[in-house]
């Protein structure tokens, strides 16, 4: 059952709560929150530069406290100080849609965003800003000093996307014609 946990945690997207983990793996909750206490025990005696931590919102990995300093160093690094293609993609999808829940950004990246989300908030240009109601995810939204840096007042004064998506009528047409092929097959 530990190596099913450290699985799922390490995809998932947010913290998880041991009721659902007891679900998901058809055991008693009792068992996960033992195997889960196990786990964080076992990590934090091995001396990794992580931890299994249990919070507010459930279980998660995360950096271990004591390189707090140097993780941060390594993330505000001049020499690493711009952003990532993955970054800049989190980023924008933060930007035009806030708020949105780390999934949500997953989704139409279509891969785990979680190190860029993490790499966003600190260096401080999006912040975790209330939960989704429904999912008791953490909503995302930018910061001042993202609208510093854009040269903007307002997440108003961003660039149109219209210039960049297809014509709507193009775009039907491409649908149509991928869902006919598709029906074809």
């Amino acid at each position: 059952m530990s190596a099913c946990l450290e699985a799922i945690l390490m995809a998932a997207d947010q913290p998880q709560e041991a009721a659902d983990l007891s679900r998901i793996l058809r055991v008693d909750t009792k068992d996960v929150e033992e195997c889960l206490s196990e786990l964080a025990t076992h990590f934090a005696n091995e001396g990794h530069g992580f931890c299994l931590q249990h919070t507010a919102r459930g279980w998660l990995f995360a950096s271990d406290a004591a390189y707090q300093d140097i993780v941060a160093s390594f993330i505000t690094d001049p020499q690493s100080s711009r952003l990532s293609q993955a970054a800049l993609e989190s980023l924008a999808i933060v930007a035009y849609r806030q708020p949105v829940t780390r999934a949500q950004v997953a989704g139409i990246r279509g891969v785990n965003s979680d190190g860029v989300i993490r790499t966003l908030l600190v260096r401080g240009l999006i912040r975790e800003d209330g939960l989704d109601h429904e999912t008791r995810a953490s909503l995302l939204t930018t910061t001042p000093l993202f609208l510093e840096k854009m040269g903007i007042d307002s997440v108003d004064q961003l660039p149109s996307l219209a210039p960049f998506l297809p014509e709507e009528d193009m775009a039907v047409t491409e649908i149509s014609q991928h869902l006919q092929e598709d029906i074809l097959r």
